[in-house]
């Protein structure tokens, strides 16, 4: 949990790049990617998270500029992935401006349940992650080699001397 806003913002930075990794290995093609022949496609998710940051934060009562035109998810993965960089760094200038240490203790409703502000900018990674994990499958589906998040990809392995990774 965090108790202080560098706290937060240490691993805010640290999801927020490996994220921007990930979105930068779109290609415009790979957005038309879906979960199913009804389910959304995978710019339309990379989207939904992108600009549920300021919209997120702003439920929250922090004053966070909103995306224009949210509704309508680009065609261009450089623009997904320009519009991350962009509203993650503003989100750690709109925390660090407006919450103090002791805001991180302040309780809210969050979602139907009462959580502390560090639990509700918890909630906000954890959801990043979430999604960015539905983008990387999809982007196998798409015939993308994904970013190894966490670890390598397949693709990977053997520059660690693996030629056989585990499943």
């Amino acid at each position: 949990m965090y108790v202080t806003i560098a706290d937060f913002i240490k691993e805010w930075k640290k999801e927020a790049n490996l994220t921007q990794k990930v979105l930068e290995g779109l290609t415009d093609e790979s957005l038309n990617q879906k979960v199913y022949a009804e389910g959304r496609t995978l710019g339309r998710i990379a989207w939904h998270f992108t600009i549920n940051i300021p919209e997120y934060l702003a439920h929250f009562e922090l004053k966070a500029e909103l995306v224009e035109n949210a509704e309508n998810v680009p065609t261009s993965a450089k623009e997904i992935a320009e519009t991350f960089k962009k509203l993650s760094a503003e989100a750690v200038q709109v925390i660090e401006q407006q919450w103090t240490d002791e805001s991180l203790k302040e309780v809210k409703i969050a979602f139907g349940s009462e959580e502390t502000n560090a639990q509700i900018l918890m909630g906000l990674i954890k959801h990043i992650i979430h999604h960015r994990g539905q983008v990387t499958v999809l982007m196998r589906q798409a015939g993308l080699k994904p970013f190894g998040v966490y670890g390598p990809p397949k693709e990977d392995w053997i520059h660690l001397g693996v030629e056989n990774p585990p499943l």
